[in-house]
Order: structure tokens, then C-alpha cells, then sequence
């Protein structure tokens, strides 16, 4: 259960800063928006690759193969976690990774991109590159699920 509830609780916020942000405040038509200049601008990308634009394809069939792969993973880390004990914060850390993953995936969907426009600098370093909440839970659930999740060959539940 943990899993779902961190996995909506993204979903959402995910959703509702692009709904609020992009379409809201119209950043799709500004384009940049200074909110704590250096630190933090609005700056809108439609990224139809992976992060930082990797494999970006302006063919139909790659945002079809990237909702595909996100898909698959969600799938496969929900199962890793029914099928093994897993500490609660390991849990929670792979509900904050699928979160993340279904909110690109319903960019992808709806736009056929997803909508990036964070935009963080500092300290005389100029970021090129913009990204979103999604982006961020990605990584952040990434990272918990390698410092949090125990070894699942010692700790595998039995399936009916």
C-alpha cells in the first residue's frame, strides 16, 4: 500500500505543477520565466527523449518505445517489491519512482513529449537543461532503492 500512496501522491504533484506551470502560466507561449534569478527560472522544453534529451527522435515510434520501456519498468519494480520483504522506506522509494515514471508517461500521451521547465543554476554555472518533478522523483526513488532495498534472493515471499 505504501507503494500506491507514494506513487499518487507524485502522480499528482507531478501533474499539477505542469497543469499549473505550463498551462497556467502559460509558460508554453513565454517561454523563460525568472522566479529566483539565478537559482530557479521557468524555462518550458518539450523533451521527446530521455533525460538531458538522450535518444530524442522526432519518429512517432521512439515516444511509443519510451512509454513501452517506462511502463515495463514501473511493472517490474511493483513486482519486485510484492514479491520480496522489503523495508518500508525501499517501498515508499519505488512508489516515488513509479509515480515519476506514469507522470512522463502521461506526458507522453497527452503531448507527445513531456513538459520540462525547471531550471535550476548556481554559483557561475549556467544549466542548459530543464526538467520537472517527475524527473526528480525518478532519481530521488532511483537512489532510495539502492541505499534502502534489502537483498531480495534472502527475503523472497512465496507466490501462491
Amino acid at each position: 500500500m505504501r507503494i500506491f500512496w507514494a506513487a499518487l501522491i507524485i502522480l499528482i504533484l507531478d501533474q499539477a505543477s505542469k497543469l499549473a506551470v505550463v498551462f497556467g502560466l502559460n509558460l508554453r507561449e513565454v517561454g523563460d520565466m525568472a522566479i529566483w534569478p539565478p537559482y530557479l527560472t521557468f524555462r518550458m522544453a518539450w523533451n521527446k527523449g530521455v533525460n538531458f534529451g538522450l535518444f530524442a527522435h522526432n519518429s512517432d515510434i521512439m515516444r511509443w518505445v519510451l512509454v513501452a520501456v517506462s511502463l515495463a519498468i514501473t511493472a517490474w519494480v511493483w513486482r519486485w517489491m510484492a514479491r520480496t520483504q522489503q523495508p518500508n522506506l525501499a517501498q515508499i522509494s519505488a512508489g516515488i519512482l513509479i509515480g515519476g515514471a506514469l507522470g512522463n508517461v502521461i506526458d507522453r500521451l497527452a503531448y507527445g513529449a513531456v513538459a520540462d521547465f525547471l531550471n535550476m543554476s548556481c554559483c557561475g554555472f549556467e544549466n542548459p537543461y530543464a526538467f520537472n518533478v517527475a524527473d526528480i522523483a525518478i532519481f530521488a526513488g532511483a537512489a532510495g532503492l539502492v541505499i534502502f532495498a534489502a537483498d531480495s534472493k534472502t527475503k523472497t515471499r512465496k507466490t501462491p
